[in-house]
């Protein structure tokens, strides 16, 4: 059986990518449903909505899972802003809001390009590969 190439690119993405990727992989995807949520909002199609919304708590859940409390301060500090979105994004699908939203893809927006620089220099910090044919 023959998979499905981009699902199976999706999964090799996944499977070697190292954390920060994995986490700038799930903000991405954090803002994009949010950007949908928006929309569907203004378009008054609630059940659209709601399920973008839902699901964006899922994200932010799954972020929340990933913060290691031990690790100090600053962990503690991103658990609180994790806690903050997902009370925000109930409070946003409650409402049909898309002004809170809004406000969380924003929040969530500006963690991401963090990640993204995280990710950058960890790219750079890594060795070259070896050349093949050397």
């Amino acid at each position: 059986m023959v998979a499905n190439p981009y699902l199976r690119y999706r999964q090799v993405t996944v499977e070697t990518a190292s954390v920060a990727e994995l986490m700038v992989l799930l903000y991405r995807r954090a803002v994009q449903v949010l950007a949908e949520a928006e929309e569907a909002i203004r378009e008054r199609d609630i059940p659209r909505a709601h399920a973008r919304l839902v699901y964006a708590q899922e994200i932010v859940s799954e972020l929340m899972a990933s913060v290691n409390l031990e690790a100090g301060q600053l962990a503690h500090q991103l658990w609180a802003i994790y806690d903050y979105a997902q009370r925000r994004l109930i409070e946003a699908n409650v409402r049909k809001d898309a002004a809170i939203v809004a406000e969380v893809r924003g929040l969530l927006a500006s963690l991401l390009e963090a990640w993204e620089q995280v990710a950058v220099q960890e790219r750079a910090n890594q060795p070259a590969p070896l050349a093949a044919n050397a």
